[in-house]
């Protein structure tokens, strides 16, 4: 069992930078893809950045050179560095663990970012 602590969040003005985080719980950290989706206003939940057990990265043609992901082994958390925000990254940003053995998948709580113009 995995659980999903996330934070970061907040309002920005465009052009401007935030950091989520999401910390995971137990011991499974290594074995888990972690991604980022977030979910706009009338929008469809969208993959936005993914990284592998291993560190490989993919990310979402419309943040690419924008936003970075990472994850820390030693402390069980991933990080989405997003930078130059522009009001379209508004959204409900949530984090997602996936294992790929057992083929579970594990979400944080959400957390609201907000890009004004």
């Amino acid at each position: 069992q995995v659980q999903l602590m996330e934070s970061g969040g907040g309002l920005v003005q465009a052009g401007g930078s935030l950091r989520l985080s999401c910390a995971a719980s137990g011991t499974l950290f290594g074995l888990l893809i972690m991604t980022y989706y977030r979910q706009s206003p009338g929008k469809q939940r969208e993959l936005v950045a993914r990284v592998s057990a291993g560190g490989g990265t993919d990310y979402a043609d419309s943040v690419k050179g924008r936003f970075t992901i990472s994850r820390d082994h030693i402390n069980h958390s991933v990080y989405l560095s997003m930078n130059n925000l522009k009001p379209e990254d508004t959204g409900v940003y949530y984090c997602n663990a996936h294992q790929v053995r057992t083929r579970e998948d594990y979400w944080g709580q959400g957390t609201q970012v907000s890009v004004s113009s």
